[in-house]
């Protein structure tokens, strides 16, 4: 039979079965006339591109996206997001030690960074990065054995990893309004630069110990204090930063307003929101940036910089900008426990991006009936 047959198996297969039963084993016992060994094969070994398929994908996904728009005069957002599978032994594809989000510890596990668009409550996966520990990068023998190729054996941060989906969406023309992410994007100067020199708009989650300046600071080299001592050569600002976590401690009831952001299933969520311009400087550029803080408390207090202008948009848009991640995570879940996203038996580097290909493909499914 054909790819495009076994694709169409495969995908089924991933639809159909329960939760924690979403492996090749189960699902031929669900698809009619299936076979494990050709699920073998064709993850493992077949030439067929996995980066096609996801482009053909994202294109879709576009489109759909689109379409929601127009019905629900919201802002799409194109978010990026890392998860994690638990696995065991150390053949398994970038597998090592690190921290797992889906246990909340670190552990044995692969970690890849994910986009995902998202519009609203409707969201689908629309491309995928696995990530490589050094531990890997630095022992080609392994990456040779796992099949990972040349092109993909030099080491690149999640960071990194992210700003390749974006450009790949940019390339494809897929068009959004921002770009979100959590804190370990948001905290990344490297990341945070690309992204303004691709003119790029985005609401970047930070840590509450990140510094910003509430007015814009210049930089000078302090004169040496003494004869003695080292002759200063780095810049400072002529006013000091401040943290996030003891910025909020100044502010009033009166700097929020009270926003509903998105809907549950009991109504709506609220959040109290303050917007406020600040400057950000990363200490290695001339002069600190001008960006937007986005400070959102509910359940959980959440603190976001942007490079948009505050007055462009509304607290209630800002606050939406910011609670998209919301749905990500929503989205990860639909594709762990209903389309076996975690649940592959395979080890090497083209099977992996096999599967996950079929995943992309069987969330925009999903999101399509």
């Amino acid at each position: 039979m054909d790819s495009t047959h076994t694709t169409t198996e495969y995908v089924a297969g991933l639809c159909r079965c329960e939760k924690g039963h979403e492996n090749m084993e189960r699902m031929v016992e669900k698809v009619e006339d299936s076979d494990y060994k050709r699920y073998i094969h064709f993850l493992s070994c077949s030439n067929w591109s996995a980066s096609d398929v996801n482009k053909a994908t994202l294109m879709a996904a576009d489109s759909l996206l689109k379409e929601q728009k127009i019905k629900s005069g919201l802002s799409t957002g194109f978010i990026i997001d890392e998860t994690s599978h638990l696995k065991k032994g150390l053949k398994s594809v970038g597998v090592s030690r690190q921290y797992a989000g889906v246990a909340g510890k670190v552990d044995n596990c692969q970690v890849a960074v994910h986009s995902v668009l998202t519009n609203s409550k409707f969201c689908t996966l629309v491309g995928t990065e696995l990530f490589l520990p050094e531990e890997w990068t630095n022992d080609k023998e392994r990456c040779d054995a796992a099949g990972i190729p040349v092109s993909n054996q030099e080491y690149q941060t999640k960071p990194q990893l992210a700003l390749k989906l974006v450009k790949q969406a940019i390339d494809a023309g897929i068009e959004f309004d921002f770009i979100a992410g959590d804190g370990l994007y948001g905290h990344n100067a490297e990341l945070t630069r690309a992204l303004d020199s691709l003119n790029q708009f985005y609401v970047l989650d930070v840590h509450r110990d990140e510094l910003v300046f509430l007015s814009e600071p210049t930089f000078s080299i302090p004169q040496r204090k003494g004869n003695k001592g080292r002759i200063p050569t780095n810049v400072q600002p002529d006013i000091e930063p401040v943290q996030l976590q003891h910025y909020i401690k100044t502010l009033t009831p009166k700097d929020f307003t009270s926003e509903n952001v998105r809907q549950t299933a009991k109504g709506w969520k609220n959040a109290k929101v303050h917007t406020v311009t600040v400057w950000h400087w990363d200490g290695k550029e001339e002069k600190a940036c001008k960006r937007t803080l986005v400070i959102t408390v509910s359940e959980k207090t959440k603190f976001s910089l942007s490079n948009g202008d505050k007055e462009k948009y509304s607290n209630k848009q800002w606050a939406y900008f910011q609670c998209s991640r919301y749905w990500v995570e929503r989205c990860f879940d639909d594709a762990k426990n209903e389309l076996g996203m975690s649940g592959y038996q395979v080890t090497g580097w083209l099977a992996w991006q096999h599967h996950m290909a079929l995943v992309l493909m069987a969330s925009l499914y999903i999101l399509n009936i």
